[in-house]
């Protein structure tokens, strides 16, 4: 553990404090068909050979897909969030949804989250329409009554919607884990702004350290 700690009843925590096993969950943001495969989604970029696509495809399902593996086997629980309205028409979505034009009908095959991580029949999704996902859900009251303390988040897109979830976990308590190479948006350079960004509100952290520390809780 390295820099600022703070004694909370008997432990001394830190943003880079070794996870607890029991206490540690997972996060993936938004990893569903719509914004993961080109041509889903007119507002995302379509070219496979886009930045975008290549590095979701070279680079971050690959290390989402490690860090899921690794979670299941400490016996950490798994969360997704996924951009899904409650109807069929949207209508209650956000308003700056709607604004955007951003609509996941209800049960949309390509609201579904990708292949590489489909979610075991024990794990949680939680549906928003907004871009917090702490803003439109009970994802807070759910993070408790599991015990989180140690919350890894990894997702799209990197300086939106991961973005939002980062920040408002940290104001709500929780020691938050970012994996930079788990995240995407659309250039190298917003990627990297947003994590010099919000770096005061997590521990940002790589797949490989995170999958060891993750080993180290069996």
């Amino acid at each position: 553990m390295s820099g600022i700690t703070v004694k909370v009843g008997k432990e001394l925590l830190g943003r880079d404090s070794l996870y607890e096993a029991g206490r540690t969950s997972l996060l993936f943001v938004d990893m569903q068909r719509i914004w993961c495969e080109p041509n889903l989604d007119p507002t995302h970029p379509q070219d496979t050979d886009s930045y975008y696509h290549r590095r979701l495809r070279e680079i971050v399902i690959p290390n989402q897909v490690g860090i899921l593996e690794a979670g299941r086997r400490a016996g950490c629980n798994v969360l997704h969030t996924v951009i899904e309205s409650l109807t069929l028409d949207g209508r209650d979505r956000s308003l700056d949804h709607k604004l955007s034009g951003m609509h996941v009908p209800k049960g949309a095959a390509e609201g579904r989250i990708i292949e590489e991580l489909t979610p075991l029949e024990n794990e949680i999704v939680v549906p928003k329409t907004s871009s917090g996902v702490f803003n439109s859900t009970n994802i807070d009251y759910v993070l408790r009554n599991l015990d989180t303390r140690y919350l890894i988040i990894a997702g799209v897109i990197t300086d939106q919607c991961v973005d939002m979830a980062v920040r408002d976990a940290a104001d709500r308590g929780y020691l938050v884990t970012i994996v930079a190479d788990a995240c995407a948006t659309y250039s190298q350079e917003r990627h990297d702004a947003a994590l010099r960004a919000y770096s005061g509100y997590c521990w940002t952290a790589d797949a490989h350290t995170v999958v060891n520390r993750l080993g180290n809780l069996r």
